[in-house]
């Protein structure tokens, strides 16, 4: 390995980079060969003590900053990132085995964007004047919450790190993240970046962990809100945790997204789009359409050239810009796909291409499509996280659409079709907080995001996000003598 990943300390708080090695041991493996790339320790409870302190006697003074002023500190991060896209990329690749083809353009830039627009849309976090009868009136104000604590997941660490901080901190609240114990390294950088940038000392902390240290943070009777990236049942176990002292919530979770490809589909759209949705990050992306409903006159027209665009997949080293196909982003993950893959043979799924693992180092599978999937069929009813596409056969507008929703996720959802009307009809059925037409997987900022149903509540990112990381007052003024009936 020749880019050194060993951060200065496993933990950055209150400015600083912080070591406690009493803290168990974290390893960090690079998944593209298996060997331990650093060595981290995991928070214990003396750390989340010093983060959750430092958030909170940082968090007035933070939020006693202009809009205007706390916007500058974003903007001038957001321009630090950029600066260094290459060497933040080159970290995501080791921590996720992502290809570096793919980090360069959207994890630190994505990142960057969430910091550049919270940046420009904090000094214009406003209240309104509502004028009543009689010359009363309600003026209301926006205030932050206070501490957040954001739990991120392993597949987007950058990323992740900045759609949570960035609204957060533009509002005024101050922040302590834990990123997934599988990829831990990227948030540091981010937390040194703000802190370079001029965040104030306590407004942004970074502290790692597994489960047990997401549950002290969660319970902690300081913090505010939580906001948490991964899965449904983790989703379900934080969100009840926060419910018990009333904190607000964002959970964007997990799915089991349907993609609708009509039979007047532009063929290599659709193909790309299902390739995108299904194989970019390997397949490790929430918000996947990994039901892939073909209507059955085109269907092996779509099967065939599926299989011959990826037939040009290239695996390989991810730090190499020519490789467009990693990893899976550990051991775990790993076996667990493959686990999935066998269940798929097994209940008479027709294997396409695919299906096994790669014959080369680290955690790689073959980018694997099942056709002939029927709905209740394991693969086409669980979150696989992994390069697994299941394509149905379809009929009728009336019934992929029934049976599309015939889930408990809700996170996104795809139209391929040249008739812009069925396009939008067909949309606005789907039961999904994100939909897409004739494209699919792009999060642009100024977009809410988020789901519906199992998969989520809240938004991340566009002005949405502002009414999750604040919250709204209001004041009666009366213009005159008060009446009252005795």
């Amino acid at each position: 390995m020749t880019i050194d990943a060993q951060p200065v300390a496993s933990h950055f708080i209150d400015g600083k980079p912080i070591e406690d090695e009493a803290g168990e041991n974290l390893q960090v493996i690079y998944p593209a060969t298996g060997e331990e790339v650093a060595s981290l320790h995991y928070a214990t409870p003396a750390i989340v003590e010093k983060a959750i302190a430092a958030a909170k006697a940082a968090q007035q003074d933070w939020a006693a900053m202009t809009g205007t002023e706390r916007g500058r500190i974003l903007r001038r991060a957001a321009d630090i990132m950029r600066d260094r896209n290459r060497e933040l990329s080159q970290l995501e690749t080791i921590d996720t085995g992502k290809p570096l083809q793919e980090t360069l353009v959207a994890d630190a830039t994505s990142a960057a964007d969430a910091l550049e627009y919270f940046g420009g849309l904090a000094g214009s976090l406003t209240g309104e004047h509502i004028p009543l009868g009689n010359g009363d009136f309600v003026y209301t104000s926006r205030h932050p919450l206070g501490v957040v604590v954001g739990i991120g997941a392993w597949n987007y660490p950058t990323q992740i790190a900045c759609w949570k901080g960035a609204p957060a901190l533009a509002c005024g609240n101050t922040m302590v993240f834990k990123p997934s114990e599988t990829t831990p390294l990227c948030a540091l950088k981010v937390a040194e970046i703000l802190s370079e940038a001029g965040a104030p000392d306590g407004v942004y902390n970074v502290i790692q962990g597994a489960g047990e240290v997401g549950a002290s943070l969660v319970s902690d009777p300081r913090v505010a809100k939580v906001s948490l990236t991964g899965s449904v049942p983790t989703g379900r176990k934080v969100y009840a945790a926060a419910a018990a002292q009333m904190k607000h919530v964002t959970m964007e979770l997990g799915g089991k997204s349907p993609m609708i490809i009509f039979d007047d589909a532009n063929i290599e759209d659709a193909v790309s789009g299902a390739i995108l949705g299904n194989f970019y990050s390997s397949g490790q992306v929430c918000s996947n359409g990994t039901r892939v409903f073909v209507q059955s006159s085109i269907k092996q027209r779509f099967l065939d050239r599926l299989k011959e665009r990826l037939e040009t997949v290239i695996m390989g080293d991810p730090l190499d810009e020519v490789t467009n196909f990693g990893p899976m982003v550990s051991a775990q993950q790993c076996e667990i796909v493959m686990g999935y893959i066998e269940k798929g043979k097994a209940e008479g799924a027709q294997l396409v291409t695919g299906g096994a693992r790669a014959d080369m180092p680290g955690y790689f599978i073959q980018p694997t499509v099942f056709a002939d999937v029927k709905d209740d069929m394991t693969i086409a009813r669980e979150e696989i996280f992994g390069p697994v596409m299941a394509v149905l056969d379809f009929e009728t507008e009336e019934e992929a659409i029934s049976r599309a929703n015939d889930t408990e996720f809700g996170l996104a959802a795809g139209v391929f079709t040249n008739d812009l009307t069925r396009a939008h009809r067909v949309i606005g059925q789907l039961e999904a907080g994100t939909g897409y037409i004739n494209t699919y997987n792009l999060a642009p900022v100024e977009a809410p995001f988020g789901g519906i149903k199992a998969s989520g509540v809240g938004r991340e990112n566009s002005k949405e996000a502002i009414n999750h990381y604040s919250e709204a007052r209001s004041v009666y003024v009366a213009m005159s003598e008060v009446e009252a009936p005795y």
